[in-house]
Formats: structure tokens, C-alpha cells, sequence
């Protein structure tokens, strides 16, 4: 009879217990905050300029003066080569000039005579009946022709100079030399090597690494806070005792449609040498949000295998709000969702507190 004495009074407590009371806990506000954090990012160096260097006139490599890991400054001679049925047109050229320079005097000589006889007709003309005419017009035509075909013969000699001065030019394209301060990242050619516009292979290919594209694929969701010209950390396998700093200088603006990632360039300095093109650094990127960030603690965020939600108070029932959970800050977790500030939600959430029950017992919880 002794332990059945207080039966009652603990079943009428079970009756009268408010539901949900044993799936709730206490309530936590909705906090906004700006949020910055750092993610690890895989980056690849190019060269800042890269270029392959090919013949443009048919011909034979003689002398190649550099090879792979030469260090070259612009207009360094890098590869000499020979055309000999160049020479020959040059000098088949420069034969036409003279030949046009011959003419151009001889219709300078036509023009003087014309011209002279034309002025001392004029002359005896403004003597009465001295001369007919017509005779004073055909002279002055003849002038007018002379003056013609000098002008023709002043056409013909430009361009067989025009001629001569495209050749040379094409022959200076024997000499190959560096368009910029680089190194020879690859040959490939050897000296007797018929090279030209009817051969893709390309001579040397040259690449600046004393100043390196770093391209940095981010992220969809974390593009927002990228800011032209700050300056971000990297690290390289080769040297991982080392810290590197690059400086946001190009932005692409466009996401890659398979990867949902948009392409930034960093400029890096290589003043030592210790990077090089086609490096897989890891970038340590800052993610900024443009807004603050919710924040609810890690327990108030449910997962099942339909959803992930909070569970908020509303007007003193549960009210389930789907969520997406991003990063975390210490207890607490960056949340996306139909949530305000300040609005309060299940510290210790769990899916047994169905939609719709009773929360007076989190609400006394949370003003004790």
C-alpha cells in the first residue's frame, strides 16, 4: 500500500504535462552578423605573356643561338635563317629601280624640251601671223603628255622602291629576335631545318614568369564579396614553408555553365624564380558576404532525409522554416531561409516536435 500512495497525484502531473514539453528545450534568438572566413581554393599559373615564335618566309635554319631555359631580353637575336633565292629578287628589285629611275629622267628631259618649245612659240606668237595657231596648241599639248608620263614614270619608280623595301623587310624576318624579356620554355628546331609559312612548327616558344597569371576558379556562392585589387594568400607544394600574396587584377564576369565557377586573375610578382607556370597553388580565398549573415546554433539545425528546417516559435506554436546551412562560427551556424532577426527559434531542435505543438514550456524556459 506504501508505494501506491502517491499514484494519483503522478498520473493527474502526466495528464496536465502541455505537449511537447519533452522535445523542447529552451529558445534562441536569430542573430545578424557580418561573417568573413577563409576557403582553400585550387588556383593554376600561366605566363603573363606566352608566345610561339614561327618563320614567316619560307627558308633554312643556319644558327640557333638559344635553347629550353635560356633567359632572353627583348630584341635578342634568337635564331638566324637563310633564303638565297631572296637575295636574288632584291637584286632583280633593285635593277627595276634603276631602270625606273632611267625613265623617270628621260621623261624629264621630254618634258624640258616640250616645255621649251612651247615657251618660245608663245613667245613669236605675240608677233602677228609669225606662227599658225594650232601650232602653239600642239606644243602645248605636247608639254601637257610630257608632264603626264613623267608622272607615270614617278609612279613606276615608287613602287618598284615599295617592291625593293618589301623584300628587305621579308629578309629581315630572317633574324628572329625576342619580343620581350622572358625565358625559352621549349625548341624546336636544329640548324638546316626548312622552316616557313607552309610549316606550323613553331621555332621557340617564350613565356614571362618574372610576372605570372595566377586563375583562381571561385565559386558561385562566394563571388559576392571578390574586391578588385585586394591582395590574397597562396601556398605552392614546391615551397610550402612559404606564404605568397597575389592582387585580384581580372575579373571574367561570366560563370563557366559546367563547373558554376567564375574565373579570376591575380597578378603575381616571380622576382625569385620560385614559381613557375603550370603550378597548382592553393589559395587561401576571403569569402565576404555583401549582407550580414543569420546565424542559430548548430543544434537548432534539423536534417532528415526530406529536409533540413529550424523550428521557430510562432504566436507560441512550432513552426518548421526550411533552411540551408553554409558555413559555421564557432556554436554557431550561417543559415539561408525565410528567417529574420531576432526570431526565435529551438535551441535543441529535433523532428519529434511536429509542426504546430504547443511551445509554452520553451517560452517560460527562455524568461527563466
Amino acid at each position: 500500500m506504501t508505494r501506491f500512495r502517491n499514484f494519483p497525484i503522478y498520473l493527474v502531473g502526466l495528464l496536465l504535462a502541455p505537449t511537447g514539453w519533452a522535445q523542447t528545450g529552451d529558445l534562441a534568438p536569430v542573430l545578424s552578423k557580418a561573417v568573413s572566413r577563409t576557403v582553400e581554393l585550387p588556383g593554376e599559373f600561366l605566363p603573363y605573356l606566352s608566345v610561339s615564335l614561327h618563320a614567316k618566309v619560307p627558308s633554312y635554319v643556319d644558327r640557333v643561338l638559344v635553347d629550353r631555359g635560356s633567359i632572353v631580353k627583348q630584341g635578342d637575336l634568337l635564331v638566324e635563317m637563310s633564303a638565297p633565292e631572296m637575295a636574288a629578287q632584291i637584286a632583280e628589285a633593285e635593277s627595276k629601280v634603276q631602270a625606273a629611275e632611267a625613265d623617270r629622267l628621260q621623261a624629264e628631259a621630254q618634258l624640258a624640251a616640250a616645255q621649251s618649245t612651247y615657251d618660245r612659240m608663245k613667245q613669236a606668237a605675240e608677233t602677228p601671223g609669225a606662227i599658225a595657231g594650232n601650232e602653239l596648241i600642239q606644243a602645248e599639248k605636247q608639254v601637257d603628255a610630257a608632264k603626264a608620263l613623267l608622272n607615270s614614270r614617278l609612279q613606276a619608280g615608287r613602287a618598284t622602291e615599295s617592291a625593293v623595301r618589301a623584300l628587305q623587310d621579308l629578309q629581315g624576318y630572317l633574324k628572329i629576335t625576342a619580343p620581350f624579356d622572358g625565358v625559352v620554355t621549349d625548341r624546336m628546331v636544329h640548324p638546316g631545318a626548312l622552316v616557313g609559312p607552309g610549316n606550323d612548327l613553331a621555332l621557340l616558344v617564350i613565356q614571362q614568369v618574372s610576372h605570372l597569371r595566377l586563375v583562381v576558379p571561385v565559386p558561385e556562392e562566394d563571388v559576392s564579396g571578390i574586391m578588385n585589387g585586394a591582395d590574397v594568400p597562396f601556398q605552392v607544394p614546391a615551397w610550402p614553408e612559404r606564404s605568397y600574396l597575389g592582387t585580384i587584377a581580372r575579373i571574367s564576369h561570366a560563370l563557366d555553365q559546367k563547373t558554376r565557377t567564375m574565373a579570376i586573375e591575380m597578378d603575381v610578382m616571380n622576382r625569385d624564380g620560385s614559381l613557375a607556370p603550370g603550378m597548382y597553388p592553393t589559395v587561401k580565398w576571403p569569402v565576404r558576404r555583401s549582407r550580414p549573415s543569420l546565424l542559430v546554433p548548430k543544434t537548432s539545425v534539423v536534417t532528415t532525409t526530406e529536409r533540413t528546417f529550424v523550428i521557430r516559435d510562432r504566436d507560441g506554436r512550432a513552426e518548421w522554416v526550411d533552411v540551408r546551412k553554409t558555413v559555421a562560427d564557432g556554436d554557431l551556424v550561417e543559415v539561408i531561409g525565410n528567417l529574420k532577426p531576432g526570431d526565435l527559434v529551438l535551441r535543441r531542435a529535433t523532428d519529434e516536435m511536429r509542426e504546430g505543438s504547443p511551445m509554452l514550456a520553451a517560452k517560460s524556459k527562455q524568461h527563466e
